[in-house]
Protein backbone atom coordinates (compact mmCIF):
# COMPACT_ATOMS: atom_id res chain seq x y z
CA UNK A 1 0.00 0.00 0.00
CA UNK A 2 1.55 3.25 -1.12
CA UNK A 3 1.11 6.23 1.41
CA UNK A 4 0.15 9.91 -0.89
CA UNK A 5 -0.92 10.59 3.43
CA UNK A 6 -3.61 8.31 4.65
CA UNK A 7 -3.78 6.49 7.89
CA UNK A 8 -5.37 3.20 9.60
CA UNK A 9 -6.23 3.51 13.20
CA UNK A 10 -6.63 0.73 15.38
CA UNK A 11 -7.98 1.31 18.68
CA UNK A 12 -10.20 -0.12 21.57
CA UNK A 13 -10.20 -0.36 25.37
CA UNK A 14 -6.95 -2.05 26.94
CA UNK A 15 -6.67 -5.96 26.53
CA UNK A 16 -8.62 -6.10 23.34
CA UNK A 17 -5.22 -7.05 21.39
CA UNK A 18 -5.32 -3.82 19.64
CA UNK A 19 -0.91 -4.51 19.34
CA UNK A 20 -1.41 -8.11 18.27
CA UNK A 21 -3.44 -7.32 15.58
CA UNK A 22 -1.69 -4.31 14.09
CA UNK A 23 1.70 -6.02 14.34
CA UNK A 24 0.08 -8.47 12.20
CA UNK A 25 -1.24 -6.04 9.27
CA UNK A 26 1.57 -3.59 9.33
CA UNK A 27 4.57 -6.57 8.97
CA UNK A 28 2.01 -7.98 6.00
CA UNK A 29 1.59 -4.61 4.68
CA UNK A 30 5.15 -3.76 5.58
CA UNK A 31 3.97 -0.47 7.34
CA UNK A 32 4.70 0.97 10.63
CA UNK A 33 2.79 1.51 13.41
CA UNK A 34 2.72 4.87 15.35
CA UNK A 35 1.77 4.40 18.86
CA UNK A 36 -0.89 6.12 20.84
CA UNK A 37 -0.02 4.86 23.92
CA UNK A 38 0.32 8.18 26.79
CA UNK A 39 2.49 6.10 29.24
CA UNK A 40 4.41 3.63 25.87
CA UNK A 41 6.77 7.29 24.86
CA UNK A 42 8.12 6.97 28.31
CA UNK A 43 11.86 5.22 28.63
CA UNK A 44 11.75 2.50 31.34
CA UNK A 45 8.18 2.01 31.49
CA UNK A 46 7.90 -1.37 29.62
CA UNK A 47 5.90 -4.76 31.61
CA UNK A 48 3.61 -1.95 32.81
CA UNK A 49 2.58 -0.59 30.07
CA UNK A 50 2.24 -3.52 28.16
CA UNK A 51 4.99 -1.70 25.65
CA UNK A 52 5.65 -3.68 22.60
CA UNK A 53 9.22 -6.04 22.86
CA UNK A 54 12.25 -5.28 21.00
CA UNK A 55 11.65 -8.53 18.58
CA UNK A 56 8.17 -6.99 17.98
CA UNK A 57 9.91 -3.54 17.32
CA UNK A 58 12.35 -5.88 14.61
CA UNK A 59 9.92 -7.04 12.92
CA UNK A 60 8.18 -3.79 12.31
CA UNK A 61 9.17 -0.24 12.78
CA UNK A 62 7.90 1.46 15.82
CA UNK A 63 7.39 5.75 15.93
CA UNK A 64 6.99 7.32 19.56
CA UNK A 65 7.72 4.70 21.78
CA UNK A 66 10.24 5.56 24.20
CA UNK A 67 10.84 8.99 22.99
CA UNK A 68 10.66 10.70 27.00
CA UNK A 69 12.46 10.60 30.42
CA UNK A 70 10.40 9.71 33.00
CA UNK A 71 10.70 12.64 34.25
CA UNK A 72 9.59 14.22 31.80
CA UNK A 73 6.18 15.86 30.44
CA UNK A 74 5.08 15.07 26.82
CA UNK A 75 2.34 17.45 25.86
CA UNK A 76 -0.56 17.24 23.69
CA UNK A 77 0.34 19.30 21.18
CA UNK A 78 4.26 17.93 21.20
CA UNK A 79 2.70 14.22 20.49
CA UNK A 80 0.42 15.32 17.96
CA UNK A 81 3.45 17.47 16.10
CA UNK A 82 5.84 14.73 16.24
CA UNK A 83 2.99 11.75 15.29
CA UNK A 84 2.19 14.27 12.02
CA UNK A 85 5.80 14.12 11.51
CA UNK A 86 5.92 10.50 11.38
CA UNK A 87 2.62 9.92 9.38
CA UNK A 88 4.07 12.17 6.78
CA UNK A 89 7.95 10.23 6.71
CA UNK A 90 5.81 6.69 6.12
CA UNK A 91 6.63 5.24 2.44
CA UNK A 92 3.20 3.00 3.35
CA UNK A 93 -0.04 3.67 4.81
CA UNK A 94 0.99 3.74 8.50
CA UNK A 95 -1.02 1.99 11.44
CA UNK A 96 -2.07 4.68 14.56
CA UNK A 97 -2.48 2.00 17.73
CA UNK A 98 -3.58 2.48 21.20
CA UNK A 99 -5.81 3.43 23.65
CA UNK A 100 -5.64 6.66 24.49
CA UNK A 101 -8.72 8.30 23.22
CA UNK A 102 -7.23 11.92 23.33
CA UNK A 103 -3.71 10.70 21.25
CA UNK A 104 -6.09 9.49 18.63
CA UNK A 105 -8.30 12.33 18.23
CA UNK A 106 -5.81 15.12 18.18
CA UNK A 107 -4.93 13.07 14.97
CA UNK A 108 -8.08 11.78 13.66
CA UNK A 109 -9.39 15.53 14.48
CA UNK A 110 -7.13 17.55 13.72
CA UNK A 111 -7.46 19.27 17.40
CA UNK A 112 -6.16 23.02 17.79
CA UNK A 113 -4.34 22.94 20.42
CA UNK A 114 -2.40 25.85 22.05
CA UNK A 115 1.26 25.65 22.23
CA UNK A 116 1.74 26.07 25.74
CA UNK A 117 3.84 24.10 27.52
CA UNK A 118 3.48 23.61 31.27
CA UNK A 119 4.60 26.69 33.80
CA UNK A 120 5.29 25.12 36.82
CA UNK A 121 5.96 28.35 38.85
CA UNK A 122 2.84 29.89 37.37
CA UNK A 123 0.77 27.17 38.26
CA UNK A 124 1.96 26.36 42.04
CA UNK A 125 0.86 30.72 42.30
CA UNK A 126 -2.44 30.03 40.86
CA UNK A 127 -3.10 26.91 42.81
CA UNK A 128 -1.72 28.60 46.38
CA UNK A 129 -5.06 30.69 45.53
CA UNK A 130 -7.65 27.66 45.84
CA UNK A 131 -10.00 25.87 43.26
CA UNK A 132 -12.92 28.26 44.18
CA UNK A 133 -10.81 31.55 43.57
CA UNK A 134 -9.13 30.49 40.15
CA UNK A 135 -12.66 29.05 38.77
CA UNK A 136 -13.84 32.89 39.17
CA UNK A 137 -10.87 34.12 37.38
CA UNK A 138 -12.00 32.24 34.79
CA UNK A 139 -14.98 32.94 34.67
CA UNK A 140 -13.51 36.84 34.25
CA UNK A 141 -11.25 36.19 31.18
CA UNK A 142 -13.40 32.76 29.74
CA UNK A 143 -16.97 32.82 30.61
CA UNK A 144 -17.12 29.76 27.35
CA UNK A 145 -14.21 27.54 28.87
CA UNK A 146 -16.04 28.06 32.77
CA UNK A 147 -19.25 27.28 31.00
CA UNK A 148 -17.07 23.66 29.54
CA UNK A 149 -15.07 22.91 33.06
CA UNK A 150 -16.70 21.74 36.59
CA UNK A 151 -16.39 23.82 39.09
CA UNK A 152 -14.25 21.37 40.66
CA UNK A 153 -12.32 20.33 38.11
CA UNK A 154 -8.55 21.82 39.11
CA UNK A 155 -6.70 20.20 36.61
CA UNK A 156 -8.00 21.63 33.46
CA UNK A 157 -9.04 25.00 35.51
CA UNK A 158 -5.49 25.53 35.99
CA UNK A 159 -4.36 24.79 32.67
CA UNK A 160 -6.97 27.46 31.28
CA UNK A 161 -5.27 29.96 32.88
CA UNK A 162 -2.12 28.76 32.55
CA UNK A 163 -2.86 29.41 28.47
CA UNK A 164 -4.28 33.05 29.58
CA UNK A 165 -1.70 34.27 31.05
CA UNK A 166 1.34 33.29 28.52
CA UNK A 167 -0.91 34.16 25.52
CA UNK A 168 -3.24 36.95 26.51
CA UNK A 169 -5.59 34.89 24.50
CA UNK A 170 -8.94 32.58 26.07
CA UNK A 171 -8.03 28.73 25.46
CA UNK A 172 -11.56 28.58 24.26
CA UNK A 173 -10.46 31.17 21.17
CA UNK A 174 -7.52 28.75 20.39
CA UNK A 175 -9.15 25.74 20.62
CA UNK A 176 -11.08 23.76 17.74
CA UNK A 177 -10.78 21.14 14.95
CA UNK A 178 -8.59 20.99 11.96
CA UNK A 179 -9.13 17.72 10.29
CA UNK A 180 -6.54 15.84 8.00
CA UNK A 181 -7.12 16.36 4.54
CA UNK A 182 -6.23 12.84 3.75
CA UNK A 183 -8.46 9.47 4.63
CA UNK A 184 -8.61 7.93 7.63
CA UNK A 185 -10.15 4.26 8.36
CA UNK A 186 -10.71 3.64 12.27
CA UNK A 187 -11.01 -0.02 13.17
CA UNK A 188 -12.20 -0.46 16.72
CA UNK A 189 -11.69 -3.75 19.10
CA UNK A 190 -14.51 -4.77 21.44
CA UNK A 191 -15.46 -8.07 23.10
CA UNK A 192 -18.34 -8.44 25.34
CA UNK A 193 -17.87 -7.29 28.98
CA UNK A 194 -16.55 -10.63 30.85
CA UNK A 195 -14.00 -11.71 27.81
CA UNK A 196 -12.60 -8.46 28.81
CA UNK A 197 -12.04 -9.16 32.12
CA UNK A 198 -10.75 -12.54 31.72
CA UNK A 199 -8.23 -10.97 29.30
CA UNK A 200 -7.24 -8.07 31.86
CA UNK A 201 -6.72 -10.56 34.67
CA UNK A 202 -4.58 -12.73 32.43
CA UNK A 203 -2.53 -9.92 31.13
CA UNK A 204 -1.85 -8.70 34.20
CA UNK A 205 -0.73 -12.07 35.82
CA UNK A 206 1.36 -12.40 32.91
CA UNK A 207 2.73 -9.07 33.88
CA UNK A 208 3.69 -10.07 37.50
CA UNK A 209 4.93 -13.18 36.09
CA UNK A 210 7.76 -11.31 33.91
CA UNK A 211 8.65 -9.01 36.54
CA UNK A 212 6.45 -6.54 37.00
CA UNK A 213 7.22 -5.68 41.05
CA UNK A 214 11.26 -5.90 40.38
CA UNK A 215 10.52 -3.33 37.21
CA UNK A 216 8.58 -0.78 39.87
CA UNK A 217 11.40 -1.11 42.36
CA UNK A 218 13.96 -0.29 40.13
CA UNK A 219 12.10 2.67 38.59
CA UNK A 220 11.25 4.40 42.27
CA UNK A 221 14.95 3.79 43.61
CA UNK A 222 16.10 5.05 40.58
CA UNK A 223 13.56 8.23 39.96
CA UNK A 224 11.95 8.47 43.35
CA UNK A 225 8.44 7.20 44.72
CA UNK A 226 7.21 10.46 44.35
CA UNK A 227 7.46 10.82 40.28
CA UNK A 228 3.89 10.94 38.92
CA UNK A 229 4.09 8.12 36.36
CA UNK A 230 4.57 5.80 39.53
CA UNK A 231 0.80 7.03 40.40
CA UNK A 232 -0.65 5.09 37.57
CA UNK A 233 -2.26 2.37 36.39
CA UNK A 234 -0.72 -0.70 37.74
CA UNK A 235 2.45 0.75 38.67
CA UNK A 236 0.56 2.88 41.85
CA UNK A 237 -0.95 -0.34 43.29
CA UNK A 238 2.43 -2.52 43.13
CA UNK A 239 4.19 0.39 44.75
CA UNK A 240 1.74 0.03 47.74
CA UNK A 241 2.25 -3.23 47.69
CA UNK A 242 6.23 -2.86 47.91
CA UNK A 243 5.54 -0.23 50.28
CA UNK A 244 3.88 -3.00 52.85
CA UNK A 245 0.52 -1.72 52.76
CA UNK A 246 -1.41 -4.33 50.78
CA UNK A 247 -0.54 -8.00 49.62
CA UNK A 248 0.74 -9.08 46.14
CA UNK A 249 -2.39 -10.58 45.65
CA UNK A 250 -4.49 -7.08 46.70
CA UNK A 251 -2.30 -5.46 44.18
CA UNK A 252 -3.12 -7.98 41.72
CA UNK A 253 -6.82 -7.48 42.33
CA UNK A 254 -7.00 -4.17 42.75
CA UNK A 255 -5.26 -3.65 39.63
CA UNK A 256 -7.42 -5.62 37.45
CA UNK A 257 -10.46 -3.99 39.06
CA UNK A 258 -9.09 -0.25 38.28
CA UNK A 259 -7.83 -1.82 34.72
CA UNK A 260 -11.82 -3.15 34.08
CA UNK A 261 -12.83 0.76 35.32
CA UNK A 262 -10.53 2.14 33.01
CA UNK A 263 -11.37 -0.41 30.36
CA UNK A 264 -15.25 0.81 30.36
CA UNK A 265 -14.59 4.38 30.28
CA UNK A 266 -12.14 3.73 26.82
CA UNK A 267 -15.08 2.10 25.93
CA UNK A 268 -17.70 4.78 26.57
CA UNK A 269 -15.22 7.38 24.66
CA UNK A 270 -14.54 5.50 21.64
CA UNK A 271 -18.18 4.43 21.15
CA UNK A 272 -19.19 8.44 20.70
CA UNK A 273 -17.18 8.37 17.44
CA UNK A 274 -19.71 6.72 14.55
CA UNK A 275 -16.80 7.13 12.34
CA UNK A 276 -14.76 4.16 13.67
CA UNK A 277 -15.67 0.51 12.51
CA UNK A 278 -15.95 -2.42 15.23
CA UNK A 279 -14.68 -5.82 14.97
CA UNK A 280 -15.21 -8.46 17.96
CA UNK A 281 -11.25 -8.53 19.21
CA UNK A 282 -12.23 -12.29 20.21
CA UNK A 283 -12.99 -13.83 16.15
CA UNK A 284 -11.05 -16.12 14.99
CA UNK A 285 -10.66 -15.09 11.67
CA UNK A 286 -10.28 -11.14 13.23
CA UNK A 287 -7.06 -10.33 11.11
CA UNK A 288 -8.35 -11.48 8.24
CA UNK A 289 -11.43 -9.60 7.93
CA UNK A 290 -9.92 -6.24 8.94
CA UNK A 291 -6.99 -7.31 6.14
CA UNK A 292 -10.31 -7.15 3.42
CA UNK A 293 -11.79 -4.20 5.35
CA UNK A 294 -8.82 -2.24 4.66
CA UNK A 295 -8.11 -3.26 0.61
CA UNK A 296 -11.82 -2.53 -0.01
CA UNK A 297 -10.85 0.93 1.64
CA UNK A 298 -7.86 1.30 -0.21
CA UNK A 299 -9.51 0.93 -3.50
CA UNK A 300 -11.79 3.54 -2.71
CA UNK A 301 -9.45 6.19 -2.25
CA UNK A 302 -7.40 4.97 -4.63
CA UNK A 303 -9.97 5.65 -7.07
Amino acid sequence: MKSDRSLIVVCGATATGKSGLALSLAREQESRIISADSRQVYREFDIGTAKPTLAERELVPHDLIDICDPKEILTLAEYQEQAGEAIAKSQKIPFLVGGTGLYIKAIAKGLKIPRVSPHPQLRESLANLGQPQLYEFLHQVDAISAKKIHPNDNTRTLRALEVFYVTGKPISSQQGENPPNYPILQIGLDCDRDRLRERITQRTEQMIEMGFVAEVEKLGNKYGWDLPLLKTLGYAEIKQYIEGEISLAEAKDLTILHTCQFAKRQRTWFRAYPEIEWFDAIEPNLCDRVTQRIQEWVKTIQN
